[in-house]
């Protein structure tokens, strides 16, 4: 657990969160440097001599203070839109290192990731890769690309977040990758550097990697017989943390299943987003009243389902914890819920808790998908975010003003 109880207030790092509430208000994201710092290099050890690049999956949690430490540390980066890579390109980060993925990148998205002559971009359709030829041809450049091919791996995840299958829009089916290689080695503004997969987020089992990883290895062997020269294999990322049942591998062991499955041959990258980030973060709330109802007690938070979607959109279980130790409450079973117009606006169910009107919550593992899916609905500005750093803390985004929601809307005269 990220967080430890000194004279039972709730600290992360040496920083009590009480701390951070007072100062910022709430609801409010917090992530530790530490160990996000950790997570990041248990992936970089775990390759040890082995030719790899670490690619952070932006879309997970794209603060500019969270990109600028993975930067530090020789992070590269994986970004699906024109707004992620231009966040990596502020935070500092190295274009050299930078993969571009998404089954629908639009021309101004390929003009600039080409302009800034990024890594690879990762095509999913024949009539992308055209498009790409065909913007390059115009700007008088190269683009350097890897196919991503759909293994018809299960990766036995939630059906929202599994990319891997037939079914899915992403990639191109292992059938049909050799002649889509062949159309972009006779394209005169193509370089071949890679082949890239990816079969979904939150995977809790090493089988998944090792399956889609051998079946990227038949191809790779195609395609030397072919004679089309690859350089690396993008075997995604997904590796999955615990939200308190889920028992995912140790990264190493993930690591090492992959380097045994694929030829040394090849360059290794992995695009791990939420192990990097996920249980490095929380998400501060403070209880505005306990309603008791005929069947069931809520406690009403100030945050919702707008800060945290999880819940909602795909049943994610959050570990709730509060900040102070409450000796003085009797334990009992509440719904921790927000104040959004939604029944599907709930953040916890059915926890056992001692908890009054005013008590702060911290809602843990919330590094990820938690600050980059928030919304402004019910005109709700957007949480701050602060980034502890040992005995300090520092805020890292300001908290969204009302104003500012309504800053780029006009009523016609």
């Amino acid at each position: 657990m990220i967080c430890h109880h000194i004279d039972q207030q709730l600290h992360m790092e040496n920083v009590a969160l009480n701390a951070i509430a007072i100062a910022h208000g709430t609801p409010t994201y917090v992530y530790s440097k530490e160990k996000i710092s950790d997570n990041y290099l248990s992936y970089k050890n775990a390759f040890g001599s082995r030719a790899h690049d670490i690619c952070y999956a932006v879309k997970a949690n794209s603060n500019l203070a969270v990109l600028h430490l993975l930067d530090s540390l020789g992070a590269g980066f994986d970004v699906v839109s024109v707004g992620e890579l231009e966040r990596v390109r502020a935070a500092g980060g190295a274009m050299n290192r930078t993969v571009f993925a998404g089954v629908g990148k639009m021309r101004n998205e390929i003009e600039r990731a080409i302009e800034l002559d990024i890594s690879c971009l990762n095509i999913e359709s024949v009539p992308e890769l055209e498009l790409i030829n065909q913007v390059a041809e115009t700007m008088g450049k190269t683009a350097r690309i890897a196919v991503r091919v759909n293994p018809d791996v299960d990766a036995k995840t939630h059906p929202y977040i599994s990319t891997g299958l037939n079914e899915n829009k992403f990639g191109i089916p292992m059938a049909d990758a050799l002649g889509v290689y062949q159309k972009a080695q006779a394209m005169a503004r193509i370089e071949i550097v890679g082949v890239a997969c990816h079969i979904g987020s939150q995977l809790t089992e090493i089988s998944p990697f090792v399956d889609a990883a051998a079946r990227v290895q038949l191809l790779l062997n195609t395609l030397v017989d072919a004679g089309i020269k690859i350089e690396h294999v993008d075997i995604g990322g997904g590796l999955g943390i615990s939200y308190g049942t889920e028992t995912p591998p140790p990264v190493n062991e993930y690591i090492q299943a992959l380097c045994k499955t694929l030829d040394p041959s090849y360059r290794i990258v992995v695009e791990p987003g939420r192990s990097i980030v996920g249980d490095a973060g929380v998400l501060l709330t403070r209880v505005l009243y306990i309603k008791d109802t005929p069947s069931r007690t809520f406690a009403i938070a100030d945050a919702s389902m707008t800060e945290l979607i999880r819940p909602a959109l795909y049943q994610a279980v959050h570990p709730i914890v509060p900040v102070n130790v409450r000796d003085d409450l009797i334990e009992r079973k509440v719904d921790i819920v927000g104040p959004v117009c939604e029944t599907a606006d709930f953040l916890g169910k059915d926890r056992s808790m001692r908890v009054a009107a005013g008590d702060l919550l911290a809602i843990l593992d919330a590094g990820a998908y938690g600050a980059v899916m928030a919304s402004s609905y019910n005109t709700r500005p957007k949480p701050a975010e602060v980034l502890v750093d040992g005995d300090e803390f520092h805020l890292i985004k300001e908290r969204d003003s009302i104003a500012s929601l309504m800053a780029n809307e006009h009523i016609p005269k």
